[in-house]
């Protein structure tokens, strides 16, 4: 995996605004980012904590923001109840924010309601956009101000303490659908998904494949030199299928790429 390649994937990443989550937005773009970043990656990590890596990287990296703490469990008679992702600090302000942080993959189901924060689902149908957020309203943000966070950040006046959700999302809808989104929806549909059917009747010998692993989603298809054809990849998708994993396969065909899941379901 490209480290810069990585790094510049949840630079350039879109994030869900207040519009759409209800939630005050920590947008990436707010960083004062030296062009052409890169620092070291761990290696044996899941998505997530890769993604939440990369962000504290980048936070410790900006000229107008510093990281005071991440990743702090806290604890209530001697049980885990929640974990804070960040507080960080607004270099010019002074005023310091609780940041929670997400990297999701949702596909567009318009079968479910008529309200699209209803529809929005993860690949393999086990989580949702609508659940997300009410986990974030009713349990990841209030646990700030639980007595076990107050007396786990001493220091701090939680009461002055804001709060904010950086919500980067990659987008998929189903293959040749016609309907509308908003802009904020709209700029961050990177590709569709389709079932095995109609992705085998779309196959031709001009197409090359490839399936990145779990910790290269969201990156650029174009920066990958690894391809193959049909028959290198159908082995791999069946067996996913076959376990209900739906995976995301990007296409070569000349000069064009493109993303998209194949779902089980």
């Amino acid at each position: 995996m490209k480290t810069k390649s990585r790094i510049a994937s949840i630079v350039k990443a879109n994030s869900l605004d207040f519009s759409i989550t209800g939630l005050q937005t920590f947008d990436l773009s707010v960083l004062n980012l030296a062009t052409d970043l890169e620092f070291q990656l761990p290696t044996n990590v899941r998505l997530g904590h890769l993604v939440e890596k990369i962000v504290s990287e980048l936070i410790k990296s900006s000229t107008n923001y510093k990281v005071l703490y991440e990743n702090i469990q806290i604890i209530e008679d001697t049980k885990t109840i929640g974990e804070i992702d960040f507080i960080i600090e607004d270099e010019n302000t002074k005023q310091l924010i609780h940041m929670e942080l997400a990297y999701k993959f949702y596909l567009f189901d318009p079968s479910i309601s008529h309200k699209p924060i209803n529809n929005w689902i993860g690949p393999n149908r086990n989580d949702s956009l609508k659940e997300k957020l009410e986990k974030l309203k009713t349990k990841q943000f209030p646990l700030l101000y639980a007595n076990c966070t107050r007396s786990t950040f001493d220091t701090i006046a939680i009461d002055e303490v804001s709060q904010a959700l950086c919500l980067l999302v990659s987008l998929f809808i189903p293959y040749q659908y016609k309907g509308s989104f908003s802009p904020i929806y709209q700029k961050a549909i990177k590709g569709y998904y389709l079932n095995m059917e109609t992705f085998v009747s779309l196959d031709n010998s001009a197409k090359n494949y490839y399936i990145p692993s779990k910790k290269e989603w969201g990156m650029d298809p174009s920066e990958n030199e690894n391809w193959t054809d049909f028959n290198g990849i159908e082995k791999h998708i069946t067996t996913c299928i076959n376990e209900k994993q739906a995976p995301l396969i990007w296409q070569k065909h000349k000069d064009s790429y493109l993303e998209f899941f194949i779902v089980w379901w």
